[in-house]
Formats: C-alpha cells, sequence, structure tokens
C-alpha cells in the first residue's frame, strides 16, 4: 500500500533568489510544486547528494554568508 503524502508542516522560508529559481525549475522539470519538491529532496537527502561535495560547498556558502547578507 503506498504511503500517503501529506504536508504536515509549513514554516516560513528565506532563500536567496538563486535558490529559488533553482527550487523553481527543479519542481517543474519534475511536475512538482515547490513544497513537494523540497520534500522530496530532505525526504531523500542522503542518495541525492555528493558527500565529498557537499562540505566544500557548505564552507564556501557559510564563508561568503556574511557578504551575501548585505
Amino acid at each position: 500500500m503506498p504511503k500517503r503524502f501529506r504536508l504536515t508542516r509549513r514554516f516560513p522560508v528565506a532563500m536567496t533568489e538563486d535558490g529559488y529559481r533553482k527550487l523553481k525549475a527543479f519542481a517543474r522539470e519534475a511536475g512538482l510544486d515547490e513544497g513537494e519538491a523540497l520534500s522530496f529532496l530532505f525526504e531523500n537527502f542522503t542518495s541525492v547528494i555528493d558527500e565529498d561535495n557537499l562540505s566544500h560547498r557548505l564552507r564556501l556558502f557559510n564563508s561568503e554568508l556574511d557578504a551575501r547578507k548585505r
């Protein structure tokens, strides 16, 4: 029996313009809305990331974060 898809949580999210554009493009290509696309990505997080690249990208993002907030 398939698992019922229920959106149980709603939360305000702040995203960069680039991040939001990529989310919208991914959702459109996958035939999902943005909430469904985020649910898919986080439910399948370990299988959709490259663990070696993740820590490097996270360090870069964090090092640029203060400058991007200005």
